[in-house]
């Protein structure tokens, strides 16, 4: 059951903040504290979200023919579980019509990397592609990725069923989450925010969004831009 909690107003809260940077303006703390009033109802939308969210019924139980190879061997759905209860799966853009993976999940997934550990405390963290899983893990070791768990779906229906394969045919990014209680495997959320949720003059996004790269981004000047793309290499 979800209580109600009363908030103090986020202007009232925005009015307790103290900091002042060197030769700031009072136009410039009078519109940062405003902002800083957006940002405190932000936060608690987040977090209103994240409830919800976890208040989902049960989701599909999870009964197809998955069948994956990772590098110690052939698993099935289950194995990817290792020793939690609770599955996160992101579906890796590198199937066997790619020269080179997409270069924005790689970003994406460089980032991860660092976290997958810790991540690794709490629930496990699978990638699957439809690539080989020896050209996996080729290009870990050229992308220097040692904590994340690459698995190659060797049969296609995981990334069937789970929308890594989009209508053509062709790869797609997907991110779900299943959960494994009472020797039942389901399905618990999925992103579903795609083309035909995006709002004018941006591209398709997630809420929240996946990528670290972002959270930068959004707190400067430029933001996003328009006219750019994340490389696979970089030189020097």
């Amino acid at each position: 059951m979800t209580h109600a909690t009363t908030f103090v107003p986020a202007a009232e809260l925005a009015k307790r903040n103290g900091m002042i940077f060197p030769n700031e303006s009072d136009d410039y703390r009078q519109a940062r504290n405003a902002l800083l009033a957006e940002e405190i109802e932000l936060r608690r939308h987040i977090e209103r979200v994240a409830e919800q969210r976890r208040a989902l019924p049960p989701g599909g139980e999870v009964t197809g023919d998955y069948r994956f190879e990772g590098k110690d061997g052939a698993l099935d759905f289950a194995d990817l579980f290792r020793d939690k209860q609770t599955l996160v799966v992101y579906s890796y853009m590198f199937g066997p019509q790619r020269e080179r993976p997409c270069p924005m999940c790689t970003s994406l997934l460089s980032a991860w990397e660092g976290e997958a550990r810790d991540i690794g405390q709490r629930v496990a963290l699978a990638v699957v592609a439809r690539s080989p899983i020896e050209r996996l893990t080729t290009f870990a070791k050229e992308r220097g990725w040692r904590n994340l768990n690459l698995y190659s779906d060797t049969n296609g229906n995981y990334s069937r069923d789970y929308h890594g394969i989009d209508k053509n045919g062709g790869d797609d990014s997907a991110f779900n989450v299943f959960t494994r209680r009472d020797g039942s495997i389901r399905h618990f959320w999925s992103g579903e925010m795609g083309v035909e949720s995006a709002d004018p003059g941006q591209d398709p996004r997630g809420a929240p969004d996946l990528m670290p790269l972002w959270t930068i981004l959004d707190v400067t000047p430029e933001g996003r831009g328009i006219n750019w793309y994340p490389k696979l290499d970089y030189p020097g």
